[in-house]
């Protein structure tokens, strides 16, 4: 498997060993997560998935920023504490995210329960004379490594002069970054340097190499992390251990909205739960991974719609295999084709737009079967293959019990007796309650299949 590494602006081997280690920076919990969260964890996910369909052991690391200036200012503003807002947020988090169908991660490391491995690491820095304590705090030395800018692929020089650094006479350079920031401001933890909490950047570095160790396969993110972040992590922890830190930067390209980037200011900005409430799991799934994952994709109701009628057809297709019947086979359906056009897809720098086209491809060519009467003895394998693609990529039709089949069953033979009786009124009846359960009839020759359709909210709008 073939993955672009940022660093190196290339694709880089992923040898699919026993065990893989991922980490993927999370949330800063101070509101609910956004459809642009959704998509880099998405991404991740199906990686997590293909990896585990081939065999796989995945450690998957994702932490939450709960200690935060935007938490601190969100708790004064609700006169609440930074604990209440992170814990509240994160409870939100794993809402969103269960419901999207994302496999929970390892671990979930939380900045404040891992202080005493964030001041560790800072006193090695110090110690290796790479960072150094000012008035305001602890503070890396960019000087110090050469190779600042080796992600970014930003030239030092340009950063000193080009770049908006916050101004602190304290510094002994623009460029140096917070590894620990004095305060007095709750939540605070004592130092050897002095009462205050830890930077940003340094929690990562920290966290990842406790669970991961010194070096490991993949760190991602969304692509807005690589600076400073990204960099800044980089720099820190090969100062820290002397080694190459992670051997692929995976990072996902943004969600825009109508062809703009999501802001506060301009009212755009499109939640998880928002998404979820009007086009379900399924739709926002597709959507997030309908475009190549290192490039922009833009949110609109228009693609949103597409997906829906995509997911219909998957729908259909499952439920004519359940529904088939044994025969003879006009025409056989090359499921070794699609399954090895999807695997190699993902193989290829996880093309989850071309893996997409495989699977769509499965499903119309089994529609298409299945509407000429020309399903026969291969519809196992067929259900089995797309069973196996919709859980790489996420994807679930929502169960029904064989209590519900069974009742539906009933209520679709009295349907037909009722027509065969001439009793239309009572048969409408009964069909107008399967449309209440969302069941639509699907007329074939001969005999009549039905379709359980997920509700999607959205689409009494259209």
């Amino acid at each position: 498997m073939k993955i672009q590494d940022t660093l190196r602006s290339a694709e880089q081997e992923l040898e699919i060993i026993d065990k893989i280690r991922i980490y993927l920076c999370g949330v800063t919990v101070y509101d609910d997560s956004h459809i642009g969260h959704a998509r880099t964890i998405i991404v991740f996910d199906v990686l997590r998935r293909y990896l585990e369909n081939k065999g796989a052991s995945v450690q998957f690391i994702q932490n939450f920023t709960d200690v935060d200036d935007k938490i601190i200012n969100k708790a004064k503003t609700e006169n609440s504490t930074a604990n209440q807002i992170s814990a509240r947020y994160i409870e939100n988090y794993f809402r969103d995210f269960d419901s999207l169908n994302v496999k929970r991660a390892t671990a979930y490391p939380k900045a404040t329960e891992h202080i005493t491995e964030i001041q560790e690491f800072i006193k090695k820095l110090i110690a290796s004379n790479v960072a150094y304590v000012s008035q305001n705090g602890v503070y890396f030395s960019v000087a110090k490594f050469p190779e600042y800018g080796k992600l970014s692929k930003k030239n030092i020089d340009e950063l000193q002069s080009g770049v908006r650094i916050e101004v602190d006479e304290n510094k002994q350079d623009p460029l140096d970054f917070a590894l620990w920031k004095f305060s007095n401001e709750e939540p605070t933890w004592d130092s050897p340097w002095g009462k205050g909490r830890p930077g940003w950047h340094i929690e990562c570095s920290a966290m990842s190499i406790k669970y991961l160790g010194e070096s490991f396969e993949i760190h991602g993110g969304g692509r807005d992390l690589i600076f400073p972040h990204h960099e800044n992590e980089i720099a820190q922890s090969e100062s820290f251990t002397t080694k190459q830190f992670a051997k692929i930067w995976m990072h996902v390209g943004m969600v825009t909205i109508n062809g703009e980037k999501m802001s506060k200011s301009l009212g755009n900005i499109k939640t998880i739960n928002h998404v979820l409430q009007n086009w379900g799991a399924n739709i926002i799934r597709l959507f997030c991974l309908s475009g190549h994952y290192s490039k922009p994709i833009d949110y609109t109701e228009e693609l949103l719609r597409e997906n829906l009628v995509k997911w219909r057809q998957i729908e259909m297709c499952y439920y004519e295999l359940i529904h088939s019947k044994l025969g003879n086979v006009e025409e056989t359906i090359d499921v070794e084709r699609w399954s090895n056009d999807f695997d190699s897809a993902l193989e290829s720098d996880l093309n989850t737009h071309l893996a997409l086209t495989a699977f769509f491809t499965l499903v119309k060519e089994t529609n298409r079967l299945a509407a000429e009467g020309k399903l026969g003895t291969d519809t196992n394998k067929i259900k089995a293959e797309m069973e196996r693609m919709m859980d790489i990529l996420g994807l679930k039709i929502p169960e029904i019990t064989l209590k519900e089949k069974e009742r539906i069953d009933e209520m679709i033979y009295s349907r037909e007796k009722l027509r065969h009786e001439k009793k239309f009124q009572e048969a409408d009846r009964i069909r107008d309650k399967l449309n209440d359960m969302n069941i639509e009839l699907i007329d074939h020759k001969g005999r009549t299949i039905w379709v359980r359709k997920e509700r999607i909210n959205a689409e009494s709008n259209f």
